[in-house]
């Protein structure tokens, strides 16, 4: 009895303890904000993708003000490792991967090391996996002695026949092996799926104390890939050109959204997150690029969550090798600008479903391989399914004869729960052969509580028998939706209480130089502007609709507009340039 009380005792103080992450956290506080070393060791080879190492990176990445340096590591090719047991990795190459981890450690810096690309791997994990672990005992030995400064991470987006669940079992005995000479060393665990968010459903975390949680994020896709040439056919991209991210109120909150479920697991779970990889590509707008790369750089800051922007010196890089110049406005946008006030989208309704009575025109779709089947109650639509297949795409909840316009920008959101949290897809695209995406592809997390998700999309051609779609396969967890709605959109830019106030009303543009305009659709009767001193600048009598203020004669600087309507007054920040 009192061996099996031990036991008991051992396993109770080993659960208590291992959830702690102590270490974790700190370390992952001290990674704090990091750059890619990204196209050099992960291609074939140093010089392959025209972007090799240079030894004064890691002081210039330091100087800036970055904290750590994730390393992207290929093993696989010929002359790295053999492809034969004992599957040894060349003393050449680990030499040389040493020499990268010595300088970032040299200049201060935090390296993870990781392995990335290993193709052979991701085609036949079973025939893979004893070299997958023998390079990690040896990657294991060759470091045991490094400090903590130095991280490992077990594989960069695990995806193809690397399904969810044999990405647990892989994951697993990589970080035995791991702990057989670091035993305390943190380790990255990244999730399936392509590392993104739509993996953390089905990510089983090891009861280990020195782990922290990796994640990458490219949304949406079609603004941070724009014109990318491995994209899909090699041109797919190319229709994406010109997409912008404007940093709206619903841009953000799309963001956010897509995060709360990371947030609710690193607290659930009291594991340390670390976004491993996010950037937007060259061929994206500067001032896009900008406003995106500002608005995730601080979002992850304001959550204490450390990252490591992709990449330093390549297509979405801040650094040119060629010239030796920065891109200073991806440097500042990283290190130094603060968040600014949000745009706002302002919608007109294109389609609102109501299921009181019927499915409103949805109708659910299955393959062969699943079985699925389509309810409605409480003016919403369930869907239950008992047999989800193999693909997304093998159960779908459908809405046909979706009218879009070329050019026009629309916004699509939803309320949705389903009993046990799981991963869908949500699109609205062409109803024929090839079925394009038009708004992408969009993950979500749907959890046990209704929740609204939103998606904003450039519309790039007409198409009048366009559909809404809901991707549900792969999964037997149901799915309820409610309050579908597809609204075109304009954006206004900054404006303050009338955002929170619900207020149909906008001043714009903001900033100005001449003149702003009041467009009044709630029936304030007078406006005053107020300087930041509290006095009364100008005021005067607003009718319905617009009205255009002059603002020359001010001096350049903040002021405040108060609208006065029959029983209220609301207020909203303009900037004088």
């Amino acid at each position: 009895m009192k061996t099996v009380l031990t036991a008991l005792l051992f396993i109770v103080t080993f659960n208590l303890y291992s959830q702690n992450r102590e270490h974790a956290f700190e370390v992952n506080k001290r990674l704090g904000r990091g750059i890619n070393y990204g196209n050099m060791f992960e291609a074939p080879s140093e010089t392959g993708w025209g972007n090799p190492w240079k030894p004064q990176y890691a002081k210039m990445i330091a100087d800036l003000g970055f904290k750590h340096v994730r390393i992207p590591i290929r093993w696989e090719p010929a002359n790295r490792s053999s492809a034969t047991a004992p599957y040894t990795i060349s003393a050449t190459f680990l030499n040389r991967i040493k020499q990268v981890v010595d300088s970032a450690l040299n200049n201060n810096l935090h390296a993870i090391i990781n392995m990335h690309h290993h193709d052979a791997l991701f085609a036949n994990p079973d025939a893979q996996k004893e070299r997958f672990l023998a390079h990690w005992r040896q990657i294991s030995s060759f470091f045991k002695d490094y400090p903590d400064s130095l991280l490992f991470e077990i594989l960069n987006e695990p995806h193809g026949n690397i399904t969810p669940e044999k990405w647990n079992v892989f994951l697993a005995g990589a970080l035995t092996e791991i702990r057989k000479d670091n035993p305390d060393r943190i380790v990255a665990i990244g999730t399936p799926d392509w590392g993104g968010l739509g993996g953390l459903p089905y990510l089983l975390l090891p009861d280990d104390e020195n782990i922290i949680l990796t994640i990458h994020y490219y949304n949406p896709f079609q603004f941070t890939h724009q014109g990318a040439e491995w994209v899909g056919n090699g041109t797919e991209a190319n229709a994406w050109l010109g997409t912008k991210w404007n940093d709206t109120e619903t841009e953000r909150e799309i963001v956010q959204n897509e995060f709360s479920p990371l947030l609710k697991l690193g607290k659930t779970k009291n594991v340390p997150v670390h976004i491993g990889e996010f950037g937007a590509y060259s061929k994206a707008d500067e001032t896009s690029r900008k406003k995106w790369t500002t608005y995730m750089s601080r979002y992850f800051d304001s959550l204490g969550w450390s990252w490591a922007y992709w990449e330093f010196s390549a297509g979405f890089g801040i650094y040119n090798p060629s010239n030796g110049t920065w891109n200073k406005y991806l440097v500042d946008a990283l290190l130094h600008n603060e968040l600014p006030e949000p745009a706002r989208y302002v919608g007109t309704p294109v389609y609102t479903s109501n299921f009181r009575t019927s499915n409103d025109g949805w109708n659910l779709y299955w393959q062969s391989t699943a079985a699925s089947q389509l309810s409605r109650t409480d003016n919403s639509l369930k869907v239950s399914i008992t047999k989800g297949g193999s693909e997304g795409w093998h159960v779908q909840l459908v809405k046909n004869n979706i009218q879009l316009k070329a050019g026009k920008k629309y916004r699509f959101s939803f309320k949705a729960k389903t009993d046990t949290e799981r991963s869908l897809s949500a699109y609205i695209g062409k109803s024929s052969d090839p079925w394009t995406a038009y708004s992408g592809y969009n993950s979500a997390t749907v959890t046990d509580t209704f929740k609204v998700y939103t998606f904003v999309f450039d519309q790039a051609t007409n198409d009048n028998v366009a559909r809404m779609v809901f991707d549900l396969g792969k999964s037997t967890e149901g799915f309820t939706v409610t309050e579908v709605k597809l609204e075109e959109v304009v954006l206004q830019w900054p404006t303050t209480a009338e955002t929170i106030e619900d207020l149909k009303t906008t001043v714009f543009p903001n900033p100005a130089t001449h003149f702003f305009t009041i467009h009044n659709l709630d029936g304030f009767k007078s406006y005053t502007l107020v300087n930041t001193q509290g006095m009364t600048v100008k005021s005067g009598i607003l009718n319905n609709f617009s009205n255009f203020i002059s603002f020359e004669e001010f001096t350049p600087g903040m002021y405040f507009v108060h609208l006065k309507g029959e029983n209220s007054v609301h207020s909203a920040k303009i900037l004088k340039r």
